[in-house]
């Protein structure tokens, strides 16, 4: 998406004033940068230099910020998880400017101050629970705050208070889902909406959280590099792409490996910067999120550019003979074969000198699992040219999560 002459000012507004601020992040990336330079498309594309989550990592502590310490009233942080965490500085107009993007999707999706919103996701350092919370509130509806885990009061609490909108990850929705259905409950359940996001999810796992609770599902976009969870989400009149909020963030979908605009409707890599943010703002921030451009326009009659569906990660990705594998890549195949659950998980070994993948997937009662085995390899095969070793187990036998869950497993580097 083309550049605004209003987005145009605020990028050069914030380049001015974090070269003004005196942290040396700042002072160096943009140290032979003039705003006015930055006239058009083509000027911000050669002028701004790309920004990656080990640049963030490298600021740790508080390298990030780009106000005075004395205007920061809130951390969050990444999991830290392959290296130092990142730690994003807010100021209190980065807090309420997120809560109103929060409540913008809560609106997006049919949400009114009439529902009762139960929060299952993580509080604290992370972004997830107190986005959806501070949302909740912005708009006037009623938050329950349960936060991650503890299953047996999460349903108690959506039945006694008779919760409307549930908001997890998909894998903790599938987890409250397959237990509603377990306990026979479902008659007792309110629920008639749920914001999921977090973590990519397939088509077989969105059917199968419907089927089981008869609830409207949305996707919600975000990171904690910028702002949360929040910045963007489907409407209630479409499920064919988020809306992406673009008078708080500009977004690029670029070739991974040139770093080049894709044609609208390819797939590429997000690529995000932020237009009005205090504490940490963000420029070209590298994503590591694929997905493509919606060219068409929303039946709710928005403007604000739409994705699709995150569809993988960049570094999601494996190589296995020669043939490239993402989580989307083994959901195609598995949503071609009658009887297979949406759960499944794909582990690969160098064995004998030779790559191995082996995909373990949940079919339902009364399927033929040599049959749902042939047909995965078969479509493999034809789609890939490759044939993975398959285990088929019953619904429910692979491990649950309640946050997010590890779709391939690649042990060759152990």
């Amino acid at each position: 998406m083309k550049l605004t002459e209003k987005q145009l000012e605020q990028i050069r507004a914030q380049i001015k004033r974090v070269k003004a601020c005196g942290n040396p992040f700042y002072t160096e990336r943009f140290k032979n940068i003039n705003p006015e330079d930055i006239k058009d498309q083509e000027s911000f594309e050669r002028l701004v230099p790309f920004c990656t989550k080990q640049d963030l990592r490298d600021a740790y502590p508080l390298g990030l910020a780009a106000v005075p310490e004395d205007d920061i009233v809130r951390i969050h942080s990444s999991s830290g998880t392959t290296g130092s965490p990142v730690i994003v500085p807010y100021t209190q107009k980065d807090v309420d400017d997120w809560a109103t993007m929060f409540a913008r999707c809560y609106e997006l999706a049919g949400i009114t101050k009439k529902d009762r919103i139960q929060i299952t996701p993580g509080y604290g350092l992370w972004t997830a629970g107190i986005g959806f919370q501070a949302g909740c509130e912005k708009l006037g509806a009623m938050a329950v705050p349960m936060g991650p885990g503890n299953t047996e009061k999460q349903l108690m609490m959506m039945q006694d208070l008779k919760s409307t909108v549930i908001c997890a990850t998909s894998s903790y929705a599938l987890l409250l889902a397959e237990q509603v259905e377990a306990r026979g409950i479902g008659k007792n359940i309110k629920l008639k909406k749920g914001v999921i996001g977090s973590e990519r999810w397939g088509d077989k796992m969105r059917e199968r959280i419907q089927s089981i609770l008869g609830i409207e599902l949305y996707d919600i976009y975000g990171l904690t590099e910028c702002y949360g969870p929040g910045i963007g989400i489907n409407c209630d009149k479409s499920d064919a792409g988020m809306h992406i909020f673009d008078d708080y963030i500009y977004l690029e979908i670029l070739d991974p490996q040139t770093g080049l605009p894709v044609e609208d409707g390819q797939i590429g890599e997000i690529t995000l910067t932020t237009l009005v943010k205090e504490g940490a703002p963000l420029f070209r921030f590298r994503t590591h999120d694929l997905a493509a451009f919606v060219t068409e326009k929303c039946p709710c009659g928005r403007t604000y550019p739409r994705i699709t569906q995150i569809l993988g990660r960049s570094d999601d990705m494996v190589k296995v003979k020669g043939n490239i594998i993402f989580p989307s890549t083994i959901e195609d195949v598995i949503k071609s074969v009658p009887g297979t659950s949406s759960e499944y998980r794909a582990v690969i070994e160098h064995v004998d000198g030779k790559d191995k993948m082996t995909v373990f997937v949940e079919v339902e009662g009364g399927t033929d699992r040599v049959e749902v085995s042939l047909g995965i390899q078969y479509h493999f095969k034809q789609k890939y040219n490759m044939t993975p070793e398959v285990q088929v187990v019953g619904v429910g036998e692979l491990p649950r999560s309640e946050k997010k869950t590890k779709r391939i497993e690649d042990k060759r580097y152990e």
